[in-house]
């Protein structure tokens, strides 16, 4: 049960323009089954906006600066741009696979995306918010950031990378002035509606009250060389957070705005963004406190979601534990990963992933759920009625909106496949294959029936299945059977 999550009436926005965006993965591994979480939850939003009626902006793309990458190029024993344009490139293929609508793939080597951040940079700077100085400290690569002693476990290692060592650094370097925005961060906080769940707002407020330290926001060039160059200074690059986090605006076409997507979506649409539950401090309070620098609109939410996890690990690039999608979508097709990423998978919360689970599932929610409830009607309908019945197009439940705009995918999910398992009690317990025999009549006004609740049913299914979603309305729109199951069943 999901606790403390409140509900935020649409109403309360009053907006037609809809923009939602992911976090923008590292190029430095293939992508993994994580990635592929944040990419389908965001397409079940994305898509519950247009079929809201909304105009909706999907952005995602990938983040290609940084040691990280830097690095894994080198042991590659490649050279860094071709390096980033083939993992840039496996990113790009995700969505495809996955049938994501996004509108745009962001690149952080672009030549825009580059111009924007430095744009970002001469904003803050222009706003006080930039000086230099030398700094020693201790510095995961892994998460490219800067680490205090309360961010290290025991053993002084990140909790994220237990892998990789801690390295300490000391540099000279520009730092951003965070500890400035302590206060406006707060009052941005207070507001319940600008994170998802609730309990990750609160570990947000209880960081910055915790106290903010400036941090670093450039790097040396002669030891990093790969980043977006530091306005008036040749000297250094910018740190990779500080320039891949424009992204969220750089897709827009910020700050010349040509086609108008900054002011449309940004400042007059509602903004959200999703992300994993590690990047409560980057997104919500170090983003929150450029824009904030940079005289631009804050992030009207931001949703977190948990880890996949193998065993008791997070499933991640350097542990090696990865799932990858696209052989999952090559043998079960792209709406069962979805089903299992939406429907099984907890919408803020950790959930382990096995393949025994994946096919469990599969199994259970559509081999003999939805795939069985189809060919049982359908089997029906061609069989018994002239033509497909009248069907209402205003017809999916007020009850399914409701869940939809707590961002709660997986309860989204449960409600239809609950409406599945209803109607297919309702076949069982009614018998209409028996009843149109002996009462013509009154099995087709059964059957009749059951056809329309299956139609809603696929209509509920637009933004978790896009393609079943589609493919069960021409079925029955054309009165026919499926000449194969929707979802054969796998041992």
């Amino acid at each position: 049960m999901l606790k403390n999550t409140k509900f935020f009436p649409r109403q309360v926005m009053k907006k037609n323009s809809f923009y939602i965006t992911t976090t923008i993965p590292y190029v430095n591994a293939d992508p993994h089954i994580g990635h592929a979480l944040e990419f389908v939850q965001s397409d079940a939003i994305a898509r519950y906006q247009r079929l809201l009626g909304n105009e909706v902006f999907f952005s995602t793309g990938t983040d290609e600066h940084g040691q990280k990458i830097f690095e894994a190029a080198e042991k590659a024993g490649e050279e860094i741009k071709a390096y980033v344009d083939h993992y840039s490139e496996e990113f790009r293929k995700l969505p495809r696979a996955l049938s994501i609508s996004n509108d745009t793939f962001v690149r952080t080597t672009s030549d825009h995306h580059k111009g924007a951040a430095q744009e970002m940079w001469k904003r803050c700077e222009a706003a006080g918010d930039i000086y230099k100085k030398s700094y020693n400290g201790k510095y995961c690569v892994g998460c490219e950031s800067f680490k205090t002693e309360k961010d290290l476990e025991e053993n002084g290692q990140c909790a994220l990378h237990l892998n990789l060592k801690i390295k300490i650094l000391e540099e000279e370097n520009y730092f951003f002035r965070f500890s400035k925005y302590q206060d406006k961060l707060l009052e941005y906080l207070s507001k319940p509606e600008v994170i998802l769940p609730e309990w990750r707002r609160e570990e947000a407020i209880n960081f910055v009250k915790g106290g903010l330290e400036d941090f670093s926001i450039s790097r040396e060039k002669a030891r990093l060389s790969w980043g977006v160059p530091v306005p008036g200074d040749d000297n250094q690059v910018m740190y990779v957070w500080f320039d891949a986090l424009t992204n969220y605006i750089s897709t827009l076409g910020w700050p010349e705005d040509k086609e108008g997507n900054f002011k449309k979506f940004w400042q007059n649409g509602e903004v959200v963004q999703t992300a994993g539950k590690d990047q409560v401090r980057f997104q919500s309070i170090m983003w929150q406190a450029m824009l904030m620098s940079a005289d631009i609109k804050n992030t009207d939410r931001v949703v977190y979601h948990g880890f996949i996890t193998a065993g008791e690990q997070k499933m991640s690039k350097s542990l090696g534990n990865v799932i990858n999608p696209f052989a999952l979508v090559e043998e079960y097709g792209t709406d069962a990963l979805r089903y299992f990423l939406l429907g099984e998978i907890s919408s803020f919360e950790d959930s382990p992933f096995t393949m025994e689970r994946f096919k469990e599932a599969y199994n259970a929610g559509l081999a003999n759920g939805l795939g069985n409830l189809t060919s049982r009607i359908l089997t029906l309908s061609e069989k018994y009625l002239e033509k497909c019945p009248e069907l209402p197009e205003k017809s999916i439940p007020q009850e399914f909106f409701d869940i939809l705009e707590t961002f709660d995918i997986k309860k989204a999910a449960d409600f239809v496949w609950d409406k599945i398992q209803t109607l297919d009690k309702r076949i069982q317990n009614e018998e209409p294959f028996k009843i149109v025999k002996v009462d013509e009549e009154k099995g087709k006004k059964i059957i009749n029936e059951l056809v329309i609740e299956l139609y809603i049913i696929a209509r509920m299914l637009n933004p978790l299945l896009p393609e079943t979603n589609e493919k069960l309305k021409k079925l029955i729109r054309e009165n026919k059977k499926p000449e194969t199951s929707l979802f054969p069943r796998k041992d």
